[in-house]
């Protein structure tokens, strides 16, 4: 099973700034920014919440991942146990149990279905918590980010790293880049409300 990470949780950004502006005449030039929510979860750079949020979120689930790594360890080594006793037999020199083997085959199928039902279940279990650490941390962003747009004029944000589809081909000016502004706006904010839930 995959690592639990979320530093590169989903945001779904696409910043429409200053709705209420697009009603007025069009104002003599736009501004227009792209962000990379990716940075956010950079620990050195990123936005502290959140990368506290996701370390906490992390601490929470390792014992369960400890747990899943010493079966899928286990699960290996009887692959190989099982694996020499095949070769074994093929070659007719060595006398097999084959009671032993099979009780090892056995075994393997069993652990296998235990890893699988942990697995999916450990998954269900972190959705649900990524989304009561996470969602009010970066619900609280998105409303930060519509706050920078206003106050420094921007019409419109991009998040490039949601960008799948390629609209944004290329950048010609480096200026357009507000993300390391915006970490640095959000990090120096009075604290909000948006804050963790406990697990139960």
């Amino acid at each position: 099973m995959k690592r639990f990470y979320v530093l590169a949780a989903s945001f779904v950004f696409l910043f429409a700034i200053a709705s209420s502006s697009f009603a007025q005449a069009p104002a003599p030039a736009s501004r227009i920014g792209i962000i990379n929510t990716f940075a956010f979860g950079d620990e050195k750079a990123g936005i502290s919440k959140y990368v506290n949020a996701a370390k906490s979120l992390n601490a929470e689930f390792a014992p369960v991942q400890t747990e899943l790594d010493t079966l899928n360890t286990r699960l290996t080594n009887l692959g190989k146990e099982v694996q020499v006793l095949r070769e074994q037999a093929a070659g007719g020199k060595v006398p097999v149990d084959e009671k032993a083997a099979q009780a090892k085959i056995d075994e393997a199928d069993k652990l296998q279905r235990d890893i699988k039902f942990k697995q999916e279940d450990a998954k269900a279990r972190y959705t649900r918590r990524q989304q009561a650490v996470m969602g009010p941390i970066m619900e609280d962003i998105g409303r930060a980010v519509n706050d920078f747009a206003k106050q420094k004029g921007y019409s419109l944000i991009f998040d490039v790293a949601k960008d799948e589809a390629g609209f944004l081909i290329g950048v010609g000016d480096e200026k357009v880049d507000i993300t390391k502004d915006f970490i640095t706006y959000y990090n120096t904010r009075p604290a909000t409300t948006a804050t963790a839930t406990t697990p139960k």
